[in-house]
């Protein structure tokens, strides 16, 4: 099982600080709103990502955890 970022653009609002604090996982469009990775976030970075998806003012940020061929579920 894998944790992974997930993001809800509807509620986006293009602030862009979590891109400043998880800059391995998340880059901004030219319009300042995030491009999250797919890939798995490693444990070294789990409690970045957990702190990162806790200060999104608009709470578009969730991990949740994939297991292959199973649906996702959020965890956050």
């Amino acid at each position: 099982m894998s944790t992974h970022i997930r993001l809800d653009p509807i509620l986006c609002d293009g602030f862009g600080q979590c891109a400043e604090l998880l800059p391995e996982r998340i880059t901004l469009d030219e319009w300042g709103y995030p491009i999250v990775s797919d890939t798995a976030v490693p444990a070294s970075l789990t409690a970045e990502a957990e702190r990162t998806v806790d200060l999104c003012p608009r709470l578009a940020l969730s991990l949740e955890r994939r297991r292959a061929g199973q649906p996702t579920g959020a965890l956050r």
